[in-house]
């Protein structure tokens, strides 16, 4: 069989029977976690893990040589990630807390999931994943990996919605957010911990204060917010440009690639 059909046949399956297990099973597996720990905060992150197990299956299947945490890429500079991410959404929590009041109650379970576990599983599964296995080891480029990856993202958070028009804004911004989330990821070294990190503070400011109930948001919410997508991608540039560093994304890599990045 050709590599690249076999890859790419291993790669859709694999992805197949994790979208069929966490649809059928993500919500059995919480509600008997629950059940047992009473907590939704542990029942979720349960949930998240044991539906993860055919992407790893996948990935050892497909890459045999390579262990699971360079294959998500996590065994990159935890640190690093964590510094770019905080420094980049400064702009978020000083523009929410002058507009915006603190909330008078705080759900640390709803929290957790929302912030903590959200932020590290989704990027593991879209990022890592769904997007970034394409790019780093496949011949496609930056828009055709992370097209599939990205509209299935901005999917999944549609349940949000309370109207037509919240509908297309949430689609249209978590579309957004996806691709600038799998940007910042490969242009800082291919690493997830970046990208975990500002899912995290990002969701971290929205929950924390009275923005909006849900990423439609409003004037202020979403001002603040692309002033520190703004300011990382500034941030980002500056860095690789200061040490020569050459961009993963670039007119040779937005479609196919004509050779393999360095991951």
């Amino acid at each position: 069989m050709n590599k690249n059909i076999r890859f790419f046949s291993i790669f859709i399956l694999g992805f197949s029977v994790y979208y069929l297990f966490d649809l059928y099973c993500f919500k059995s597996i919480q509600n008997f976690s629950k059940n047992i720990f009473q907590s939704k905060a542990i029942a979720h992150v349960t949930a998240y893990s044991l539906t993860l197990l055919p992407l790893l299956i996948t990935l050892k299947v497909l890459l045999p040589e390579k262990n699971i945490t360079d294959l998500l890429s996590l065994d990159k500079p935890i640190i690093k990630g964590f510094t770019l991410s905080f420094t980049g959404t400064l702009p978020m929590i000083l523009g929410y807390s002058l507009h915006f009041n603190l909330l008078s109650k705080v759900d640390f379970e709803s929290l957790f999931i929302n912030t903590i576990s959200s932020a590290f599983f989704e990027e593991i599964i879209f990022r890592a994943f769904l997007i970034g296995i394409l790019f780093r080891f496949s011949r496609l480029g930056f828009l055709s990996s992370v097209l599939f990856g990205s509209l299935l993202f901005a999917q999944v958070h549609l349940y949000q919605s309370q109207n037509t028009t919240e509908l297309f804004e949430i689609f249209a911004i978590t579309l957004a957010g996806s691709i600038f989330f799998a940007w910042v990821y490969f242009e800082n070294e291919f690493n997830l911990w970046t990208a975990i990190f500002l899912h995290f503070f990002m969701n971290l400011y929205w929950e924390l204060f009275t923005v909006s109930g849900n990423v439609s948001g409003n004037l202020y919410g979403n001002l603040y917010k692309i002033i520190s997508i703004i300011q990382i991608m500034l941030i980002t540039v500056y860095c690789k440009r200061r040490k020569n560093i050459p961009y993963q994304i670039s007119r040779k890599s937005l479609f196919i690639k004509t050779k393999q990045v360095q991951s």
